[in-house]
């Protein structure tokens, strides 16, 4: 299964990101955008793809010691960015980023250590990804408009490890499947959850 760590905002910091692109998807070239819907819209700590079933729960028990060795802390979505000349728009964090890289590491770590195959290590730049363009979309104007965005404070309490299922059917615009495998709490009260760990 394709596997990933995530930290999923809460419902309300998703609908103050939700009501800012819904602008944004009115600028010129947005139609030529392929848009990361609701249900995708995460921050990943870690990306594992394809996972054997046999190394999950291992897996899942070193998430959740890697969650409890890391304290809840705040982080709010804020700004935005671009990568690769418009190939990716997204939004940006800010709040505890040391306690973020930290977590993201850990995930990676545990992964590691599960036994599954991460590839080269790439230095963790924190984004929640709103949306892909191929053919050199200029997303400067929504970068532009992003600049000004600034979701609330919340405090992260737990490591998701998720699950996503690709698109099949060929359907132009259908989205991945995303479906929480484990949720994590961090630091003590991790100590109390009666899980793999």
């Amino acid at each position: 299964m394709r596997l990933f760590a995530a930290l999923l905002p809460p419902d309300d910091v998703l609908d103050a990101l939700a009501a800012e692109v819904a602008a944004l998807r009115g600028l010129p070239g947005s139609e030529r955008l392929r848009w990361t819907g609701r249900p995708g819209w995460h921050l990943t700590l870690a990306f594992y793809g394809e996972v054997g079933e046999e190394a999950v729960p291992e897996l899942e028990a070193r998430l959740a010691k890697a969650a409890r060795r890391t304290e809840p802390f705040p982080l709010a979505l804020r700004g935005g960015g671009r990568f690769g000349r418009g190939k990716a728009l997204w939004a940006g964090v800010e709040g505890d980023l040391e306690s973020l890289r930290l977590l993201a590491g850990r995930a990676e770590a545990a992964a590691r250590k599960a036994g599954v195959e991460m590839g080269e290590h790439r230095r963790y730049k924190a984004h929640l990804t709103l949306a892909r363009g191929r053919d050199g979309v200029d997303v400067r104007p929504h970068v532009r408009m992003l600049a000004d965005f600034t979701g609330r404070t919340w405090t992260v309490g737990e490591i998701v490890l998720v699950r996503s299922d690709l698109p099949t059917s060929g359907v132009p615009g259908e989205q991945p499947r995303y479906e929480p495998v484990a949720r994590r709490p961090l630091g003590s009260a991790g100590q109390a959850f009666g899980g793999a760990g």
